[in-house]
């Protein structure tokens, strides 16, 4: 999943002379989210932390994920409005799961509302994915909440290899196309395939939703 964007020229894309390039343990530490946090502000902590952690500069994090640098300075300051596809193009350019980029703060009993949670909208179809529980350490597999409408469908480019998706329909009617054959799955259908192959998946009815366990190797 990427997401393209040309807002500014990216001919400072190796970062050698921004002031971000070079990081420190104070910055890493104060980017750390916390429990008040909006999921704007969650989003924007865990990006500039695993910038740090990379060793990356903005406009090299920018340039590896093809949008441009004011967009990924307005998404670290928790201004911006990034879609799934620009946060899936982010992740793959720190070579981290996108959980990691949306891990609220941890909890032994966690309870959360959806509309508190970060949410991406596709930029493609009218479909939201929203991460529900991000991958413990001991395990590899994140948890999301998908909203879709009839129309467009959604187009998956493939996931890191090794990538397994499962798919749980809670609500209406939903197509997923993936290695050239199609399956309607109706409430309570599950389905699992590769999702390091490109797949589709499309909405049939007004209000699906469905819950998707990203499991990668």
């Amino acid at each position: 999943m990427t997401s393209r964007s040309n807002d500014d020229s990216l001919n400072d894309a190796q970062g050698s002379s921004d002031p971000e390039s070079a990081p420190s343990a104070t910055d890493s530490d104060a980017t750390a989210p916390g429990p008040s946090l909006s999921p704007s502000q969650q989003i924007a902590a865990a990006l500039k932390r695993e910038r740090l952690r990379a060793g990356l500069s903005l406009s090299e994090v920018a340039r590896r994920a093809g949008i441009g640098k004011s967009t990924m300075s307005g998404l670290e300051t928790g201004s911006g409005n990034p879609s799934l596809e620009t946060m899936w193009a982010l992740a793959a350019a720190l070579d981290i799961p996108l959980a990691r980029l949306l891990d609220p703060p941890p909890h032994e009993v966690a309870f959360q509302h959806v509309g508190d949670m970060p949410s991406l909208p596709s930029t493609t179809a009218d479909y939201v994915a929203t991460l529900l529980s991000p991958s413990p350490t001991n395990a590899r597999r994140d948890v999301y909440f998908i909203q879709a409408e009839p129309g467009e469908p959604r187009e998956s480019q493939p996931h890191p290899q090794g990538t397994i998706e499962h798919v749980i329909l809670g609500r209406g009617a939903a197509r997923i196309e993936v290695l050239g054959k199609s399956y309607e799955l109706g409430v309570g259908d599950y389905l699992t395939h590769p999702g390091d192959q490109p797949h589709r998946f499309t909405a049939l009815e007004p209000g699906t939703n469905a819950v998707f366990v990203v499991e990668s190797s």
